[in-house]
């Protein structure tokens, strides 16, 4: 996986493809690499490992100039986290290539290229993408030929730009299951993997699609199908916002995203749920016909993501009386699945361009489901234009690496989902009124749960020296205990795992001793009961509790239990106000275990590979 910033201009493009980089950095990367090329031809190639900052200050210090040029930053799929590994590759002083997705054949190709002649400095699959470009161009012809005859020859993914330094004027590109977008300028034009990085240049786009090639210069976009043939793609004018350089004085970016919540729940509720019930048409045009045929709903997402969609299936089939599966797309895609009648699929992702999703997405239609819907955070993504309908969450950039404004939106989303399906398959008029007064209140209830903030801070001090934990939960909180463990793993680096409550006796409490911290989500409802003899027999074995529980719950605090009380909320948003502790138990664990908190080791923001 990676970022790509590419441009053809008159200027020095130096800056723009930093500033694109900079812009994409959020995700997780781990190396970084410019390559420039001037009229004359001259290349200059600059490679640095670490953050983008590194890259700049080498820039900076060697004066490096260019009117076209591609850069990237590196996030390691083949070979280690080193400079000669990091990307721009090239082949003999000529191509240079910059790469998103894995050419699963490189093995071979590597073989068959090193037989040529070609010597290999990297331990990469991308390489080959630079040897095979060169190797057709000794062939003749153009580098659009010299590309489109390379990439019948790669297995696997790649949104990949290729430079010819014998021909500054143009690059050419090409995607197979990792996302490339196009930005035009005035008398320049540009290339990137998200849009985000263009946003200072352009707010027009080309999105390619699936098998297409396209050759840019100054001046013009030739676009060519999986098939060779000259195709003409919509030109999209963006509004997106990005704000990835403001904390708003926050000291991390997922702290200000924690806090944002009750503002982007509100916007994803906004002008979509009256004081009647939703409003019609928010899930797109021709929605209220599809739904009203939906008897089975197969939910496919990664991740955070998953997670959601594992607490939808619980109000799908309590209030809509829709039966649902949900599984993990890496699964999915590999096995043999019995599509129900009149099912429809629900694809989650906040970058909408999540690689195993899209692919269970395209499986999906050929196995002949109803339709598709897709929940997303990013307009004009592949999940959202390849899907028949789509939701936007509206939970504005995200620049932490572990979720927590896109998940919120997105169960808010699928309780919106619940009662659209309802409406058609018999949901009680208490439950939906009861639905729709609980999304009124629930932005309020995540402001007031924000307040409890100091007695988590103090809570999270108990946690510097464990390296194991415990999440418990039942019912629809049990994916919500699932995502609290997520969190912690993903920035405090702690070990953490989820059980349903009901599921100790069958062998986790093999694992419970006073170094095994175990947190409980207790909201007051019908399963309250079960889960306090779950708590008891946890206590029994000496093990230390931490329960973030309903004030009405009658739950204390002793030596073995840690009780912080959350403000009572209605049932169905009871998941949504109960990620919030949790958010937060894990941002302040990880500062005291002094971890990287926006970009955790060896994790990025969007999976663009398996």
């Amino acid at each position: 996986m990676c970022g790509i910033v590419g441009a053809v201009a008159e200027r020095n493009v130096v800056e723009i493809l930093l500033e694109g980089l900079k812009r994409l950095e959020y995700r997780g990367y781990d190396s970084a690499g410019v390559a420039l090329l001037q009229p004359n031809g001259t290349l200059t190639r600059l490679r640095k490992t670490g953050k983008v900052q590194a890259l700049a200050d080498a820039v900076a210090e060697h004066e490096a100039l260019g009117s076209t040029g591609i850069a990237h930053t590196r996030w390691a799929t083949h070979g280690g986290v080193t400079e000669y590994n990091a990307h721009p590759h090239c082949s003999n002083d000529r191509i240079s290539v910059v790469h998103n997705g894995i050419i699963e054949n490189y093995l071979a190709l590597r073989a068959g290229l090193t037989e040529q002649g070609y010597t290999f400095d990297s331990d990469t699959d991308t390489e080959t993408i630079a040897h095979t470009v060169h190797a057709e161009l000794q062939k003749g012809g153009s580098l659009l030929k010299a590309v489109q005859n390379s990439v019948s020859q790669f297995h696997g993914a790649y949104g990949t730009v290729i430079m010819d330094s014998e021909d500054p004027s143009r690059v050419v590109v090409a995607r197979s299951g990792s996302p490339l977008v196009i930005g035009l300028g005035l008398g320049e034009n540009f290339i990137a993997s998200d849009q985000m990085a263009l946003l200072p240049v352009t707010r027009r786009f080309i999105f390619l699609e699936e098998g297409d090639v396209a050759e840019i210069t100054r001046r013009s976009v030739s676009i060519f199908d999986v098939n060779g043939n000259p195709v003409e793609r919509e030109v999209v004018e963006s509004n997106i916002e990005h704000d990835a350089g403001d904390k708003a004085g926050y000291r991390h970016y997922m702290l200000k995203e924690i806090h944002e919540q009750p503002t982007v729940v509100r916007n994803t509720l906004q002008q979509r749920v009256d004081e009647r019930g939703l409003v019609p048409g928010i899930f797109g045009a021709g929605a209220e016909a599809i739904l009203a045929k939906v008897k089975h709903v197969q939910i496919i997402a990664c991740g955070t993501s998953y997670h959601a969609g594992m607490t939808a299936r619980y109000w799908l089939e309590q209030y809509a009386n829709v039966s649902c599966n949900v599984e993990i797309a890496s699964e999915f895609r590999y096995r043999k699945s019995v599509v129900y009648e009149n099912s429809l699929l629900v694809t989650i992702s906040q970058s909408g361009e999540t690689a195993d999703t899209l692919a269970a997405l395209r499986l999906a239609k050929e196995l002949g489901y109803m339709s598709s819907l897709a929940i997303c955070n990013v307009p004009g993504s592949s999940l959202v234009r390849e899907s028949d309908l789509s939701f936007m969450t509206r939970a504005g950039a995200e620049i932490g690496v572990a979720s927590t404004k896109a998940f919120t939106t997105q169960l808010t989303a699928f309780l919106m989902l619940t009662l659209a399906l309802g409406e058609h398959n018999g949901i009680s008029e208490a439950d939906s009124s009861g639905i729709v007064n609980a999304l009124h209140s629930l932005p309020a209830k995540l402001e007031e749960t924000l307040a409890i903030t100091q007695g988590i801070e103090d809570l999270a001090e108990e946690f510097a020296d464990k390296n194991h934990s415990l999440f418990l939960g039942r019912g629809d909180q049990y994916p919500i205990a699932m995502e609290g463990a997520l969190k912690l793993k993903e920035i405090s680096y702690i070990h953490a795992e989820a059980y349903a409550s009901g599921e100790l006796k069958h062998g986790p409490l093999a694992l419970i001793d006073e170094e095994m911290p175990v947190i409980v989500v207790a909201p007051n409802n019908e399963l309250l009961e079960k889960l306090k003899s779950n708590v008891e027999e946890v206590r029994a074995r000496g093990g230390i509790m931490y329960v973030f529980a309903d004030g009405d719950a009658n739950f204390a605090s002793d030596d073995t239990m840690r009780v912080i009380n959350v403000p009572h909320c209605a049932s169905p948003i009871a998941p949504i106000v109960y990620t919030l502790p949790l958010q937060l138990l894990s941002y302040y664990v990880a500062l005291i275990k002094g971890t990287d908190v926006d970009q955790p080791r060896n994790l990025a923001k969007s999976v663009t590979v398996e």
